[in-house]
């Protein structure tokens, strides 16, 4: 049974390391919380709750606890507490990225097509980048439309124009465009979903948790480790995939199943996501930090002025 003085917080793997985040987020990005009641992730975030105040209900076990903080952790904004949409969370990335991403590699051949399932993918991307925002920064509903306005025109513009660029191109050529428009749209989705961050600051602390102020450095530098991590998130599947279809379709008996192919590349697709969700979310810490030197002027300048010598780090959530 835990204790009352059982440390829920404390993390189970080493984030310091990759192979500790990785199995942390192999952990609370299983794409199968996501088939549980809400009533269900309500439990479990009232028990870490009361295990966060010294209360833990008598007969609880240690593997409960680390069950209900996998829950919380997969459903509930780590900056609010509150549950996040359902579509929004990383655990959902493995069912909707393998079903948006395996349609956008079977139908690539016609504009109309592209033009849906790109505009259907950066609705998603757009959700997912709103739902893991730090929630310190608020951004006002318009920003959210320009920025959702600004990524899928991107995505779009880059599609349709490499699609018709590449009519005369390989074929393996034209299948690669989907991830070249993904791409491209990430280096504009994210940073406008949070541009607040950028305009404003994100809220930085010290090793402690203590509130230091407001960094628009620290906020660039979460903000470009998470285009980073989204892009190599969706690179195995759509520059590996295409190649393996290509291939088998070839076969006679993939050629006399055509209409199995959606089908097959979505779960191709899942097998790539399984991995590639925890894994791209494992590349940098979530807990960020950054050298007091390398800070805004006027930021490191009252840093000084209050600590001295002692901090020499900032610490802040860069988002997923």
């Amino acid at each position: 049974m835990a204790s009352s003085s059982f440390d829920i917080d404390a993390p189970r793997w080493d984030q310091s390391t990759f192979m500790g985040r990785l199995n942390h987020f192999f952990n609370i990005t299983d794409w199968r919380t996501v088939t549980l009641p809400d009533s269900r992730l309500d439990e479990a975030k009232a028990l870490v709750d009361s295990c966060r105040a010294g209360s833990v209900p008598p007969g609880t076990t240690e593997e409960q606890l680390h069950y209900a903080k996998k829950l919380y952790d997969s459903a509930f904004h780590p900056d609010t507490g509150d549950r996040m949409n359902l579509i929004g969370r990383m655990s959902f990335q493995v069912p909707g990225g393998m079903a948006i991403t395996g349609l956008m590699l079977q139908f690539y051949r016609t504009v109309p097509a592209v033009v849906f399932w790109q505009w259907v993918n950066q609705s998603f991307n757009a959700l997912v980048n709103y739902t893991n925002r730090n929630a310190a920064s608020p951004i006002t509903p318009k920003q959210i439309g320009v920025a959702y306005f600004t990524a899928t025109s991107t995505a779009l513009a880059t599609a349709v124009g490499l699609n018709l660029y590449t009519k005369k191109a390989p074929p393996l050529v034209a299948r690669w465009v989907p991830f070249v428009a993904v791409a491209s749209a990430n280096c504009v989705n994210v940073p406008m979903m949070r541009q607040q961050e950028i305009l404003n600051g994100i809220a930085v602390t010290d090793e402690n948790g203590n509130k230091l102020g407001h960094s628009k450095k620290a906020a660039v530098k979460g903000i470009t480790q998470v285009v980073f991590s989204r892009i190599t998130m969706a690179a195995p599947g759509m520059i590996i995939l295409p190649i393996i279809m290509q291939r088998m379709e070839k076969y006679k008996f993939m050629q006399r199943i055509t209409y199995l192919h959606g089908p097959i590349q979505v779960m191709l697709v899942g097998a790539f996501l399984v991995f590639m969700v925890p894994a791209a979310c494992s590349l940098f810490p979530q807990r960020c930090s950054m050298a007091v030197s390398k800070l805004e002027p006027e930021l490191r300048d009252s840093i000084v002025s209050q600590y001295g010598q002692a901090v020499k780090h900032v610490y802040f959530n860069k988002g997923l």
